[in-house]
């Protein structure tokens, strides 16, 4: 039986580390790109530590890494971009501007260079092809404090609708998703709870939610997303939230 073949970015930790683990208990083929290598031991795992806030050198990477993958010995193809960056919380004026520039690379700049590098590659492959973009209810809803990841979020929510076109148009065209993920216990969150609260005005609906028990774990997280991802008519909309299905 042929594997998938996934690529997934930020695999080191949270959400990406739990989908990381759940793809290969599935028996995919998996190539991973994260700073760091995620903390895994298995014979279907390549994993390249890469920073993706210079991502030119990491599409070109991927385009040829592509390039020698025979699609005669894969079921599907999936480029799942995960990779976030969520800069110091606090209003865009008193931000750093190294760490927005970095928050708008890792989080914008890099989905789109990879998808480009990864439709381009799988063109012509003779399977189902599909671009997850792991989004966020913050890129539908503008949240004080926040700039950069919204903003990160919001354009790849824009950049998923506008492939989904230019996809539509073409012979076994990916289907392509930017899926809200639900809110999460992850590094992003305790990092939202622990700021300053005259910076961060909503730093106690955070809280609120952690106290109340709302948030998912990133192994729940993980299962819903693939689910969303294995679903019959996904793509069918260019934006989804896990939360709807």
């Amino acid at each position: 039986m042929k594997p998938a073949l996934t690529i997934l970015t930020g695999a080191s930790r949270g959400l990406g580390l739990a989908l990381a683990r759940q793809l290969l208990q599935r028996g995919d083929r998996l190539l991973t790109m994260s700073r760091r290598a995620p903390p895994l031991n298995h014979p279907a795992l390549t994993a390249w530590t890469l920073d993706l806030a210079d991502p030119v050198p990491a599409a070109a990477r991927l385009a040829e890494w592509l390039a020698g993958v025979d699609p005669a010995f894969v079921a599907s193809v999936t480029l799942v971009n995960n990779a976030g960056v969520v800069s110091k919380p606090a209003p865009l004026a008193d931000g750093d501007v190294a760490e927005l520039s970095n928050a708008l690379r890792v989080g914008l700049e890099a989905p789109l260079l990879l998808s480009a590098a990864f439709l381009r590659a799988t063109a012509a492959w003779a399977v189902p092809r599909r671009l997850l973009f792991v989004s966020s209810g913050l890129g539908r809803r503008a949240m004080a404090g926040s700039a950069s990841y919204c903003a990160a979020k919001a354009g790849m929510d824009h950049l998923a609708r506008a492939i989904a076109l230019e996809e539509a148009a073409r012979p076994n065209g990916a289907r392509v998703v930017s899926l809200a993920p639900g809110v999460i216990d992850t590094d992003m969150q305790v990092q939202l709870r622990s700021a300053d609260p005259a910076a961060f005005p909503e730093r106690e609906r955070f809280v609120g939610l952690k106290a109340a028990g709302q948030l998912d774990s990133p192994e729940t997280a993980a299962a819903k997303v693939l689910g969303y991802l294995e679903r019959a008519d996904f793509g069918s909309a260019p934006i989804g939230d896990v939360r709807d299905a």
